[in-house]
């Protein structure tokens, strides 16, 4: 078992290593926090992250699970309270799958297993989070008035769907909704909030000149960066008064619909 002081507060990020992920971990760990990291499949971890960990000394553990697999996404949470002693103070449910894909390509299949990585996992982990932080406090191992935050990476696009990408639309849109019905359901037993990025970090699928007129077209000029993407993980994950809400961190791209998926707008 990996004791860690009840004053450190312990976050569990799903995703954690890499990209947006690891800039929110790598937030997380200056802000304080001992960190549960879970992957799909052994990697490297970012240097954003290695960094912080190495700077600040901070405890962290790895967990390797397969959110397309329900059995894997139900351990999860036993195994990282099995490893602390104690349930996570903080889930930030920021893995997701993503596949390309307009209406005449979805098939049941393919929708099912977006819809597993993106919202069911999300979910399964929050109730689960939910009720280990219940019974530990029942049992006196955590403190009865402590109440886990939850936090989920959903997407702008939410606001203004777009036909590029169905299925990931689908499961993103649906996983911002589950924030609102968990924040009631679960009441003041957790608090469930989202972050909602715009592009952030832009794949190989973009030029550098198609990034440049994109962050142009947003109302604030600017596009996102993951660690502004990883203060309003923090604020939320503080906010005591807050549930049920979303934080849009695109620069102002939710304010108006863009027809399309960024990668197919501004093109060269």
């Amino acid at each position: 078992m990996t004791k860690v002081p009840r004053s450190v507060p312990l976050a569990l990020v799903t995703g954690g290593l890499h990209r947006v992920g690891a800039a929110i971990a790598a937030r997380l760990v200056r802000e304080g926090y001992a960190l549960a990291l879970h992957r799909r499949s052994a990697a490297e971890t970012d240097a954003i992250l290695a960094d912080a960990l190495a700077e600040t000394g901070a405890v962290s553990r790895h967990f390797q699970a397969d959110l397309a697999d329900p059995a894997e996404v139900d351990a999860l949470i036993p195994e990282v309270v099995a490893t602390f002693g104690r349930a996570p103070d903080l889930l930030v449910n920021n893995a997701a799958l993503f596949a390309e894909g307009e209406w005449p390509d979805l098939s049941a299949s393919a929708l099912a297993a977006m819809m597993q990585v993106n919202l069911s996992a999300p979910v399964m982990l929050a109730t689960a989070l939910v009720a280990a932080s219940a019974s530990a406090a029942l049992a006196g191992a955590q403190n009865k008035r402590a109440r886990p935050a939850i936090v989920n990476i959903v997407d702008q696009r939410v606001l203004h769907p777009v036909p590029d990408q169905v299925a990931y639309s689908l499961s993103k849109a649906a996983l911002w909704q589950a924030t609102a019905t968990l924040a009631v359901a679960f009441g003041n037993r957790a608090r469930v909030n989202a972050v909602a990025p715009g592009l952030t970090m832009a794949t190989d699928d973009y030029s550098a000149a198609q990034v440049e007129r994109l962050a142009d077209r947003m109302p604030l000029g600017a596009l996102p960066t993951p660690t502004q993407i990883a203060d309003a993980v923090v604020y939320l994950a503080r906010a005591e008064a807050v549930t049920g809400q979303t934080i849009f961190v695109d620069g102002g791209a939710h304010l108006a619909p863009m027809g399309r998926d960024f990668v197919a707008l501004e093109k060269d």
